[in-house]
């Protein structure tokens, strides 16, 4: 992660902003920062993620669409890029012709931690998507073959970890099906990242 050393941006330039690299940038402060490139374990825990996400999505019958490294607006000056994503047809929808930041809390937000990016996972994004009431955020960690689950409730985030074998459980997904292979999988990326 990196601090560029442009000039200042409003919100709207940072929506606008293409520098022709194709690099991919959060907004802290109406600053960019230079997301490092992730690794090729983190995308195959966000393809696993999103395959499980979408096939109970289509089982449940929901208006409900996952997203890769789509933004979150968390604050005036500010936009985060998620691993993982859920949100409703109708936030999708309100961006149509857009740059995908939604404006709105998505339902599910999923990060999946590197070395890089523990602080910014486990710490800043925390209480940046406590503060939009994000109802359920997933930190997903192969360096430490968990998953900590928090639940909004009652103005605050309730946290839950699993480990080994458990079956990871979620309010937005309570019926998810072979999530138990799940932490296996993380372990087993965990090997390979550190």
């Amino acid at each position: 992660m990196v601090n560029t050393a442009i000039q200042r941006l409003t919100f709207e330039e940072y929506l606008a902003y293409d520098d022709g690299t194709g690099n991919h940038y959060e907004f802290v402060d109406r600053h960019l920062i230079l997301m490092d490139p992730p690794r090729i374990e983190h995308f195959l825990i966000s393809k696993l993620l999103e395959q499980q996400f979408d096939a109970e999505i289509q089982r449940m019958a929901l208006s409900w669409l996952t997203f890769r490294e789509a933004g979150i607006r968390t604050g005036y000056n500010k936009s985060r890029l998620t691993d993982l994503c859920l949100v409703t047809k109708e936030q999708a929808q309100d961006l149509l012709g857009q740059s995908a930041v939604f404006q709105t809390a998505p339902l599910l937000v999923v990060e999946v931690v590197s070395p890089e990016s523990i602080s910014r996972d486990y710490h800043y994004k925390r209480s940046e998507y406590a503060a939009l009431h994000v109802p359920d955020y997933w930190i997903v960690d192969p360096l430490e073959a968990k998953v900590t689950v928090l639940r909004w409730e009652e103005g605050l985030y309730e946290e839950s970890v699993f480990i080994g074998n458990q079956a990871v459980a979620s309010p937005t997904f309570p019926k998810l099906q072979h999530f138990s292979q799940l932490l296996g999988t993380i372990a087993a990326m965990g090997k390979i990242v550190s």
